[in-house]
């Protein structure tokens, strides 16, 4: 693993930084295909509107592009991650940021989960997780540092063995997957939830949007239960890394019907523009 942190190659920050006391910030996971930082422009622009939405400290945007950049060139295998985190930096012990008007960026180069290349393939198993994300409107859409939610439903996904978990808010409405977007496909019409009010507004969900328009399939933004993929033909789901699997079956309830599912017909038409680096 490779970090760099203020564009200097070292492994610690200070145990004053906003990331370590509350959490202050907010990230973004590229997939590193070579050299090159895939979709890199889109990850910009999510980390733009995560830092103007939480009032962080604007960081030189154009140092940061180039230093990433710099990072992929380091890469000596087919695929990497390269992750960056934008903090408040360091501060006092409570809440308030007045004062506090210099980032903490830090950008680091580790291995591609090898495991996505087989499941392209093979397609995945997902769970009905039982616990709920918040809703909350300030916050929606943005990938912030606080991922307590997302930390005690992979434990739950590791426990029932399953390799995602269908995630709700606290209303039962389906937002989508722990670290994934969610498309479902009943003939050709394609849908996916509304996340005005939770969830987090993935690089490649923007992409999938993006590809569907001016083709056969039309889009909808639903605020729904899970239980509308029950009657779907097919399931995706996506994030930057994927960069996105075929759902095979979804585990509901114990004694409840598994919901299986046999297509891959949207799978195989956005798989070429998933894999695109720009």
């Amino acid at each position: 693993m490779i970090r760099w942190i203020n564009g200097e190659q070292q492994n610690n920050i200070s145990v004053m930084d906003r990331a370590v006391q509350f959490g202050d910030g907010c990230f973004t996971t590229i997939r590193v295909v070579g050299h090159q930082p895939a979709l890199l422009s889109h990850h910009i622009y999510r980390l733009q509107k995560g830092v103007t939405q939480l009032l962080l400290p604007t960081p030189d945007w154009q140092k940061l592009a180039a230093d990433i950049n710099k990072i992929a060139l380091l890469n000596k295998k087919d695929l990497a991650v390269i992750k960056v985190i934008i903090s408040r930096g360091e501060g006092g012990r409570g809440y308030s940021i007045a004062g506090l008007n210099k980032a903490t960026v830090i950008i680091s180069l580790t291995d591609y989960p090898a495991i996505y290349l087989n499941q392209q393939q093979t397609g995945i198993n997902l769970a009905l997780s039982k616990i709920p994300v918040n809703s909350n409107c300030y916050l929606a859409g943005i990938k912030h540092l606080n991922r307590l939610e997302q930390i005690l439903i992979k434990q739950q996904i590791e426990l029932l063995n399953v390799d995602e978990a269908i995630v709700t808010d606290t209303n039962g409405i389906l937002i989508g997957c722990c670290a994934a977007n969610i498309f479902l496909r009943k003939g050709k019409h394609i849908y996916t939830p509304n996340l005005n009010h939770a969830g987090v507004e993935g690089v490649m969900r923007k992409q999938v949007i993006a590809s569907l328009s001016d083709t056969d399939y039309e889009l909808f933004y639903i605020s729904d239960y899970p239980n509308i993929l029950a009657q779907s033909d097919e399931v995706i789901i996506t994030n930057a890394l994927m960069p996105i699997l075929s759902v095979k079956r979804i585990i509901t309830q114990p004694k409840q019907p598994v919901w299986n599912y046999y297509s891959r017909e949207l799978f195989n038409f956005l798989m070429p523009y998933c894999l695109r680096l720009t």
